[in-house]
């Protein structure tokens, strides 16, 4: 297929886990968009709305089959078991690429503001192939919410994983960028770190956030510290590489130390042993966490070669 910036076909991916009481109205909302932006002539009316059943346990897949048999325009994948957020939006993502010029993900709660999506396609129609949504303000969140996401985005650009700050997985990717990240064949995906690292023309769009229509939230603080965790481990190395520079430190200050052991035991004021015990114990230390780091630094190549990424 030959991806088009004039009237692209466009499916919206939408991930869906225990959704049964939003989807009337998502539904809803998100085929009026397409009704909208078809005849503004801005897509092609073979655009569809794609839902991704992630393994829900409630009656989600049936409100999906009901959906589908009123309106060809929605279509959805069911998986057989929870596969998780993220691998549920790259099932979503790599269906789509067989049939879409372009496609927005985007989360079912109905908190992403969909009208931003206008300005989505308008970028995308001036050659960029990745549009980041990014929430203006957290104002709609809690105070545990607010603590976990800063710490979430603090700790990622800690650890050197690439992330925009305060973007979640709403995003436009144009066709090329959906083939590019078919090559990715790992299995613990981070995407908003690795659609970053694809590089391509990108913007940024800033959008509001609602409150949540129905429901509860699905990411918890405890899953929010697992993605960041998926995220570190996915794009950096850093952490092995911290063991390295504890062991330079502690040799550091083990010479420090066998210094300052060596004065007190010529001065006559050290115990018997007690030289030769603190001299040995920063220095094996030391050494252990180096041997520690070095180890670590090959762990990590061969972390990334299992991947098999593209090189390019």
């Amino acid at each position: 297929m030959k991806a088009t910036r004039e009237n692209p076909i466009l499916y919206i991916v939408i991930p869906c886990y225990n959704e049964q009481e939003v989807l009337p109205i998502t539904s809803k909302l998100f085929l009026k968009k397409i009704t909208d932006l078809v005849a503004a002539g801005k897509i092609s009316d073979d655009s569809r709305v794609l839902f991704v059943n992630d393994g829900s346990s409630d009656a989600t897949r049936d409100r999906l089959v009901a959906l589908r048999k009123r309106d060809a325009r929605v279509c959805f994948l069911s998986l057989s078991t929870n596969c998780g957020h993220q691998n549920a939006l790259l099932a979503g993502m790599l269906y789509a690429k067989d049939y879409a010029d372009c496609a927005i993900t985007i989360d079912a709660d109905l908190q992403q503001d969909v009208n931003a999506m206008d300005e989505f396609l308008r970028c995308y129609a001036k050659g960029v192939d990745i549009v980041f949504g990014v929430r203006r303000s957290r104002d709609t969140d809690g105070l545990l919410k607010r603590v976990t996401a800063q710490a979430f985005y603090g700790l990622m650009h800690a650890m050197g994983a690439n992330v925009i700050r305060n973007h979640a997985d709403y995003r436009l990717l144009s066709k090329r960028v959906l083939l590019a990240l078919d090559q990715y064949t790992e299995v613990n995906v981070f995407l908003r770190g690795l659609i970053r690292s694809l590089g391509f023309v990108s913007c940024e769009v800033p959008f509001d956030v609602s409150e949540r229509y129905a429901g509860q939230s699905k990411y918890s603080p405890a899953k929010m510290m697992r993605l960041a965790m998926d995220g570190i481990t996915s794009f950096s190395v850093r952490p092995l590489r911290i063991i390295s520079i504890t062991g330079f430190i502690c040799v550091f200050f083990c010479l420090c130390f066998i210094i300052y052991d060596l004065v007190v035991f010529l001065q006559g004021e050290a115990i018997t042993g007690w030289t030769s015990m603190m001299i040995s114990m920063w220095l094996i230390g030391g050494m252990l966490m180096i041997s520690l780091g070095c180890v670590g630094e090959y762990v990590g190549k061969i972390y990334m070669e299992a991947k098999r990424r593209p090189r390019y």
